[in-house]
């Protein structure tokens, strides 16, 4: 039997593509034994054990980044959580490591790299971590979502473009488009209550929304709406200045929630959350979006057409992720500053009147999105084992 274990987690970034892998893992080898390691306080204390996976937890130890009180507890704490880990990946007879970044990563790359085991990395960032940067020079293989990520594994090892391992919503929803696109669109469309033979523009911002895509394109509703319906996913807690704002450029006769009841109640559709975004995929014609590394990969899996929004912090990572897409014409990129209520009235909607532009937008996008990443990397891991 060979025992593998997963390191990883604190996001949903980084949850994701783990569980997925492992879940590959399964079916491509039922006998193997997967375990997890990660912190006490990020999503996989949840997420691992609901997938039917047992988690071992460290403590975070973030690497030092200024000189300040905690550089001087660091050597211990990275003392401490070395050791831990030493005996988890003992207890767990483990054959190889795969990291997939975070703050529980670090130590385990460099004690599994002490104790001899193979090291598997996983970077879905067109700009790596600290973690996966240190074990990189330890990796046997690195899978990546993009190239150029700045990552060199061991000299005997190998580096290759994977793509991202996709959430079971959005593989599941990859098999329903190469089986039969529009009806997957007329079953998504029945569900969330919108015309399934009318153009649809998604906007979403992430779970936490983003102010200036919801405040632009909420302002070009009039506008947009004469060529498209639009779900707009707000983010927990904004959807009431969204309302308002169509309701003042739209009317309210537009406005309506989502869901099967809503059907045929307005065409601007307003929600905070939606839990099955694969849902809303299937059905979008174009999407605006943050370009976030998961994002930008499940939008490319699925040759979907996007208007990227780069979000205006940290070293512009989220702008090398969509970069490479849109060289390759599957989507367009605007500054954060520059997503104008008139730029939304001027670009979006002509890009909505335009379906074949849009068709050749999304069939470049399909072209450059990767589909099999999970059994790629349960692969490259069990080889290794």
């Amino acid at each position: 039997m060979k025992h593998i274990v997963l390191a990883g987690g604190g996001t949903a970034g980084h949850v994701n593509p783990l569980l997925s892998v492992a879940a590959a893992i399964g079916r491509l080898e039922p006998d193997a034994k997967v375990s997890v390691i990660g912190t006490a306080v990020g999503l996989e204390k949840d997420l691992v054990p609901a997938a039917g996976f047992e988690l071992d937890t460290i403590e975070k130890v973030p690497f030092p980044r200024r000189p300040n009180l905690y550089m001087l507890k660091f050597p211990g704490k990275w003392a401490a959580e070395t050791r831990k880990v030493r005996t988890i990946l003992e207890e767990r007879e483990a054959d190889v490591v795969a990291g997939f970044g975070g703050y529980a990563s670090a130590p385990v790359y460099a004690t599994a790299h002490r104790m001899g085991l193979p090291i598997v990395i996983h970077e879905q960032n067109a700009r790596a971590g600290m973690a996966n940067k240190l074990g990189s020079r330890w990796a046997e293989f690195i899978g990546t979502v993009y190239d150029g990520t700045g990552l060199k594994p061991a000299s005997d090892g190998s580096i290759e473009r994977v793509g991202l391992p996709l959430r079971p919503a959005i593989a599941d929803l990859v098999t329903k488009l190469e089986t039969d696109r529009a009806a997957a669109r007329a079953e998504a469309a029945a569900e969330l209550g919108v015309d399934p033979n009318r153009p649809l523009v998604l906007v979403t911002g992430g779970s936490l929304g983003a102010v200036s895509l919801n405040r632009a394109v909420a302002a070009a509703s009039a506008d947009l709406l004469k060529v498209a319906q639009v779900v707009h996913l707000t983010g927990r807690g904004k959807s009431d200045e969204v309302r308002s704002l169509v309701d003042v450029n739209a009317g309210a006769e537009h406005l309506t929630g989502l869901g099967a009841d809503d059907a045929g109640r307005g065409d601007y559709h307003v929600a905070e959350y939606l839990e099955r975004i694969d849902l809303a995929f299937a059905c979008a014609d174009l999407v605006v979006c943050r370009s976030g590394a998961g994002t930008v990969a499940e939008l490319t899996a699925l040759g979907l057409p996007a208007v990227y929004v780069p979000l205006p912090i940290g070293n512009g990572e989220q702008r090398f992720n969509a970069q490479p897409v849109v060289e390759a014409h599957g989507g367009i990129m605007v500054a954060d500053k520059d997503l104008t209520p008139t730029w939304v009235r001027e670009e979006v909607t002509t890009l909505l009147d335009d379906p074949e532009q849009l068709h050749d937008m999304g069939a470049h996008a399909w072209q450059y999105g990767i589909r099999d990443a999970a059994e790629t990397m349960a692969r490259r891991i069990l080889d290794f084992a």
